[in-house]
């Protein structure tokens, strides 16, 4: 066999062995496909989702959800993916945030899980909401996370502690937006669950606002103690 013959077999092999390995990320990544199946037994669901490619984390979030009205506030990479943190009812001045995650693959961005709250921040009192989501069994998530906004310009710094002392601290990261509103968000250990406290502070360590979760997915606004 000849060096030229030997070259094009060697050839013709490495692009059978692409091809192949495309087609099989094409099929566990397509809408509908091997990665959808998997979620969707791991939520229960009766159907297989079929959860669209975007080329942009924004435009995967878009596809799935059928929503153009949706302002995008922030994003935070988190390993292969982001976190995507909007507002879906277009206002700018607060009651409503929604937080989703999309993985980088080989063929486009794809939404993983998300959701978001409402609520009525009219109250003078109201310091600060939050909302917790729980980690998915056997879906690859940084969850578990808490985010929210913060309302009071007097907290600095927000820290989740489990109810017992001395375990499971987490700082979370506050982010202004272009908006002016500042959103927050923590992650949790995995192995962490409820009750824990979340507590606000200003630039001193003062306490402005704290409460005790005790629901494993739940939101609510914390009010300030030093109204």
């Amino acid at each position: 066999m000849t060096t030229t013959r030997r070259w094009g077999l060697a050839a013709g092999v490495i692009l059978a062995s692409v091809a192949v390995l495309y087609l099989l990320l094409y099929m566990y990544e397509r809408p509908g496909g091997w990665s959808d199946r998997s979620m969707s037994k791991s939520l229960g669901l009766g159907q297989t989702l079929e959860i669209p490619l975007g080329g942009s984390p924004e435009e995967a979030v878009r596809l799935f959800r059928k929503s153009d009205s949706m302002t995008v506030m922030h994003q935070e990479a988190v390993g292969r993916g982001k976190l995507i943190f909007l507002t879906r009812s277009g206002s700018q001045t607060g009651g409503d945030l929604q937080v989703e995650y999309v993985r980088k693959t080989w063929l486009g961005w794809k939404w993983v899980w998300g959701a978001g709250y409402g609520t009525d921040t009219e109250s003078d009192a109201a310091a600060m909401n939050y909302m917790r989501l729980p980690e998915i069994e056997q879906v690859s998530t940084p969850f578990p996370l808490v985010f929210g906004e913060v309302l009071s310009p007097s907290i600095r710094h927000i820290t989740l502690r489990q109810k017992e002392a001395g375990t499971d601290k987490s700082e979370a990261k506050l982010v202004t937006a272009s908006s002016g509103r500042t959103i927050w968000f923590a992650f949790q250990a995995a192995t962490a669950g409820v009750p824990f406290e979340i507590q606000g502070t200003d630039e001193d360590g003062g306490v402005i606002a704290s409460k005790m979760i005790t629901e494993v997915r739940g939101s609510g606004t914390m009010e300030s103690s030093r109204f």
